[in-house]
């Protein structure tokens, strides 16, 4: 069958070998033909009188609303879903952090510094571990649920101070955030709201929620149950897989769910009834941002955590190695396309978050307060799959698939107590030239323009050459790493003020910071520098890109990356370009409001010198050059 093309040109091979498998590589060719009226956004179908289509003989739908009112629409419901997702994993994350302080949840914290740091920032006085815990949880919580006409109290916590100046004479910040969710669902239906200027400011509303509470607020409360992520070397690729091994992916993004079944995995008991069925033991093996979040604290997971084999559109290919025995679902970037394949490859699914559920998946909803149980099943159902499944089907795992000495577990403390508990040595390199600014490359991977992580990989391979230094998170790390950017031999492609950096500091020129909410992780980097240099984040030689942009949840997370004053690229568009309006506001009135700018690129070239010139720019205006 016909398929899209990698940058992953082992992956490629793997493929191509299996001349009966099916995957969304496959499928992106035979959907090559796209509406181009939903590629604008002016497709409106919230009535009976619809779909309506906008062109320029019918520059109105029924109602009368024109193409800005219906992008405008379209967009906002968008990035509302995108703030929903994270906000429920914020949710999930809260609630199983007090479910363990009460003793409900069979796990125990391994986070108690952060713990203590963000008892203090929240103003918990509480002195038990467990009670604090709780304390926290009920502060996060609380403002999570309150009604938008009350402001989310943790922002002024949470925001660094310029940023929050100029959201509140923006007035946006956040009322409760699932309140702001529910009522953006509201203002975009049918024969509401018609501004599409109005719904562009709640848009940037969603995406400060987004990003001090889906992101940075979920970071911290995963860092106290499962463990700050400390620099280490990760092996990566398919090559994780080994088949002596019972092999479960977990595929999501809350690796709190999995707190007490990652332990349990390691137990002796389940060790030994592995092995009476012939197996070495129990491993995970990372596919998708959960992955990501494991490899990001191996050091605590050595022993369960066979390696990340890469993102969301390798998880496919993953399953037809024959060496995973186990999927189990807990959020998004959970393949419909799976299914068929696992089928194939007599691979059990299970679901423990109803939104995940798969059509083929058995469903054990997921209570902290039964996580023995459900991890007794979970462990029952891998060895039943396990033992039914081996020798039935072909084990072809393509070894020489990854990399070995991939740089894991970079945060904003972690990369601070790399370079001595301070930002300052960074400060320095970019002060001198040796670092010309930094790029921050993020968010998801899609399969358009000349094929999975292409672009991504492309463009991050011309900025280091141009001395630009680049953060990564998200499923663009994913492909990164398996393309051999995130390993220190990678200095090779640098440019040669930033190889020597490399060199000298034995580190990658692309720093790896793990799962897309870690992209909360290196907007937290961007504000700690702006705070050492006493200036706004908008003067900073840092830009964004989420070149590959696939779910709503890249638009929330953009939305934030806007509203904190900060260059954003995208080589795919969103469906925006059929309102000036809303194209005219994003592109060139923005800088004049939060700071920030969208930037549409299709072109690697184009986009590295855009985004270059803005780095020089900073720089003349901070007086570095």
């Amino acid at each position: 069958m016909e398929m899209c093309q990698s940058a992953d040109c082992k992956l490629c091979d793997f493929m191509e070998g299996k001349k009966e498998l099916e995957t969304s590589f496959n499928r992106q060719v035979q959907q090559a033909n796209k509406c181009k009226f939903g590629r604008q956004g002016v497709c409106c179908r919230l009535c009976a009188n619809g779909p309506c289509r906008i062109t320029p003989k019918s520059p109105r739908g029924v109602c009368g609303a024109d193409a800005d009112t219906i992008v405008a629409r379209n967009f906002l419901r968008q990035v509302a879903a995108g703030a929903g997702c994270y906000l429920h994993v914020l949710e999930t994350t809260a609630q199983n952090l007090k479910e363990i302080g009460e003793g409900k949840y069979a796990t125990e914290l391994k986070g108690l510094e952060m713990l203590d740091e963000l008892a203090e920032l929240l103003e918990v006085e509480a002195e038990s571990p467990k009670q604090k815990a709780v304390e926290v949880a009920d502060k996060v919580l609380a403002d999570l649920y309150k009604p938008r006409f009350e402001k989310m109290e943790l922002v002024d916590k949470l925001a660094y101070q310029p940023r929050l100046e100029e959201w509140n004479q923006l007035d946006i910040i956040p009322g409760g955030a699932k309140s702001e969710v529910f009522d953006a669902v509201v203002k975009t239906s049918t024969n509401l709201a018609s501004d599409p200027v109005d719904m562009l400011m709640q848009v940037l509303n969603l995406g400060v929620a987004t990003g001090l509470y889906g992101l940075h607020l979920t970071n911290l409360l995963n860092d106290v149950i499962v463990g700050e992520p400390e620099i280490t070397q990760e092996e990566v690729g398919f090559k994780v897989v080994d088949q002596d091994y019972i092999n479960i992916v977990v595929t999501g993004h809350q690796q709190s769910m999995i707190a007490h079944l990652q332990d349990a995995l390691i137990s002796e008991e389940a060790i030994k009834r592995a092995q009476k069925l012939g197996a070495k033991g129990f491993k995970i093996v990372g596919s998708t941002c959960v992955g990501q979040d494991l490899q990001a604290r191996g050091s605590h997971y050595k022993q369960v955590f066979a390696g990340h084999a890469g993102n969301n559109f390798t998880s496919e290919a993953l399953l037809a190695t024959g060496g995973i025995d186990l999927v189990i679902s807990e959020f998004n970037c959970t393949l419909p396309g799976l299914e068929e394949i696992a089928k194939d490859y007599q691979v059990k699914m299970l679901a423990i978050d109803d939104v995940a559920k798969k059509a083929t998946a058995d469903l054990i909803d997921f209570k902290p307060e039964e996580a023995e149980e459900i991890t007794e099943e979970i462990i029952n159902q891998a060895l039943i799959s396990y033992q039914q499944r081996r020798g039935q089907v072909e084990i072809d795992i393509p070894t020489e698939h990854g990399f070995d000495d991939v740089v894991a577990g970079v945060s904003e403390r972690s990369l601070r107590g790399f370079l001595g508990g301070n930002y300052q040595p960074l400060l320095e390199l970019i002060a001198e030239g040796k670092i010309k600014g930094v790029a921050a490359v993020v968010g998801c991977s899609n399969l358009e323009g000349e094929g999975h992580d292409i672009f991504t990989v492309e463009m991050t391979k011309e900025l280091i050459k141009r001395d630009i230094l680049v953060l990564s998170a998200g499923c663009t790390t994913g492909g990164l790493q398996n393309c051999g950017l995130v390993s220190p031999t990678a200095a090779e492609f640098a440019g040669d003020n930033l190889q020597a950096v490399c060199e000298e500091l034995g580190i990658p020129p692309v720093l790896n910071f793990g799962p897309c909410l870690s992209i909360g992780r290196i907007e937290q980097v961007a504000v700690e520098i702006a705070k050492e240099l006493e200036v706004d984040l908008p003067q900073l030689p840092v830009v964004l890109s989420a070149p590959q942009w696939l779910e709503e949840q890249a638009l929330a997370d953009g939305a934030f990356g806007l509203a904190l004053g900060l260059p954003l690229h995208l080589a795919t568009p969103p469906f925006v370009t059929g309102s000036e309006v809303i194209v005219e506001t994003l592109t060139e009135k923005l800088p004049e409001i939060t700071g920030g700018q969208l930037i549409i690129d299709g072109e690697v070239e184009s986009t590295v010198n855009r985004l270059e010139d803005i780095i020089n720019d900073r720089r003349v205006g901070l007086d570095l050059v």
